[in-house]
């Protein structure tokens, strides 16, 4: 169920009581039991999430089956143990019935925000997600961001399972457990009020905003093509003719790394590139390798680089959060046995440059790399810094034909309603689109097509609470988890003590 909640299969009611099951059934395990359950839990939810990580490594990281399989499972586990932890904190902390939904909550946002940033950070799949289509409730995450709507969901889940409880053992729940049952409710009516009210005055700043002409290019260069010398020609060719054909528009956007060349430093091919982008005369926004020479030797960037109408480079982001064995692998000097699992992505340095937004004409925008648009901090770094739209570019070529492509298209909406920024997203193979400030996608490609599309985005200028004050939520939610996992235990030992 925690699985059909995520696109796809995309069925987002069904995380108001996904978690039922495994929650209901504590009650009836022993602690190390509810542990296993809430693993054997996580694995059948990431498992078939994430599952093409596998066809990544096989086809594009030279791992044989059983390598791969074991890389995906491997993963898999660690992420299914913040489930098992999540049921052990149920188990072993109990908590009077009205206070179970809040406990519960609270424990799975805090789990939540540490799986954002432990490791590196593999925030993907966290329940919040789920509700990108839900645009009522979803209004909510400019106040607390998507762990906010997380929390809402398993209040939820907690609500049904108290409700289940009594219902079994033909109990009326009392006076102090109604109260609490009540409370939770209340504070889901209040997210769908507040999303209500809050999608109508956005719609209203919408329609009296300024906005900006964006084109966005999605040129499907097949990742086995795509930094075959031979086929540099043909690239090129191929964005110059969907570029040409998106103006006139105030910035066209290329998708990460579309240059498959040292642009500045190849001198042939990026004289193509100037030549195209003065014939076109509007500002681009390209996606490059880069190379720096420095005194260890070269080092290298995934880089995102504005250029002006006459083809001069105005200034650039060099992508800061990598993605761990995939861009780089994390302690050499320990894991000097490992290597990167997809050669094809490079070997990058992490950028330097910070989240100084990138100008076009009398604009600016923030621009999110790939993996970085998981992580909220970032986004709001750029809007904080003066951004007036934010930009993604990835290449999801290496997911195949398989479900990755929309869930990691479905991420940007969230960072449209945090900070109230539309979200422009450019694609090699797909999906590309535009997302409003209300998270409404305004329009989005299909996977493996070669196309451009033009669109009117709308500019909102003010600073949401969200954007001002990150994750406060989630840290408040954090810190109680731990407070409460440190004093109920010791609060226990104090009594035998006495």
């Amino acid at each position: 169920m925690l699985f059909s909640a995520f696109p796809a299969p995309g069925l987002y009611p069904i995380a108001f009581f996904a978690l039922v099951p495994l929650w209901f059934s504590i009650d009836r395990l022993g602690s190390t039991q509810a542990f296993y359950a809430g693993i054997g839990t996580g694995i059948c939810f990431y498992l078939p999430l994430i599952y093409w990580i596998y066809f990544t490594l096989t086809k594009y990281g030279g791992l044989n089956a059983l390598a791969a399989l074991s890389c995906l499972l491997l993963l898999v586990l660690y992420l299914s143990v913040y489930t098992g932890v999540f049921a052990l904190a149920m188990k072993k902390i109990p908590v009077p019935d009205g206070l179970v939904p809040f406990w519960g909550a609270v424990a799975w946002v805090a789990l939540e925000y540490i799986r954002t940033y432990l490791f590196s950070g593999f925030p993907w799949g966290l329940l919040g997600y789920s509700q990108y289509p839900n645009l009522v409730l979803i209004q909510a995450a400019d106040i607390s961001g998507v762990l906010g709507i997380s929390f809402l969901l398993v209040l939820a889940n907690g609500i049904i399972v108290i409700a289940f409880k009594h219902f079994f053992q033909r109990t009326w729940p009392e006076k102090t457990t109604m109260a609490g049952l009540s409370l939770a409710m209340g504070l889901i009516c209040l997210g769908f009020i507040y999303g209500h009210f809050e999608l109508v005055k956005i719609r209203g700043q919408i329609k009296e905003s300024p906005s900006r002409k964006i084109s966005v290019v999605q040129a499907n260069i097949s990742q086995d093509r795509k930094w075959d010398k031979t086929f540099i020609d043909e690239t090129l060719d191929r964005y110059s003719r969907l570029s040409l054909q998106a103006i006139p528009c105030d910035l066209v956007v290329w998708p990460e790394t579309a240059v498959p060349f040292y642009y500045g430093m190849d001198p042939v091919p990026s004289n193509r590139v100037d030549a195209m982008v003065r014939q076109a005369g509007t500002f681009f926004l390209i996606g490059i390798p880069a190379a720096q020479p420095s005194d260890q030797g070269f080092l290298y960037y995934n880089r995102a680089c504005m250029l002006t109408p006459l083809a001069l480079p105005k200034g650039y982001y060099d992508k800061h959060h990598l993605v761990p064995f995939g861009e780089y692998v994390p302690f050499k000097d320990l894991l000097w046995f490992a290597q990167k699992l997809t050669a094809g992505a490079g070997d990058f340095s992490k950028g330097k440059t910070g989240a100084v937004p990138l100008k076009f004409g009398t604009g600016t925008t923030g621009v999110l790399i790939c993996f970085e648009i998981l992580f909220p901090d970032i986004a709001r770094d750029f809007v904080r810094n003066g951004a007036d739209i934010l930009t993604t570019m990835t290449n999801d070529a290496w997911f195949g034909r398989t479900q990755a492509a929309l869930q990691h298209f479905s991420i940007s909406v969230f960072r449209a309603v945090e900070n109230r920024r539309s979200v422009v997203r450019a694609a090699n193979t797909g999906i590309s689109g535009f997302v409003d400030p209300s998270g409404t996608i305004l329009e989005k490609t299909d996977i493996f097509t070669a196309c451009s599309l033009t669109r009117q985005v709308p500019v909102l200028s003010g600073k949401t609470f969200y954007t001002r004050h990150g994750d406060l939520f989630a840290k408040a939610c954090l810190v109680a988890f731990l407070l409460i996992c440190v004093i109920k235990p010791m609060r226990k030992k104090f009594r035998r003590f006495l």
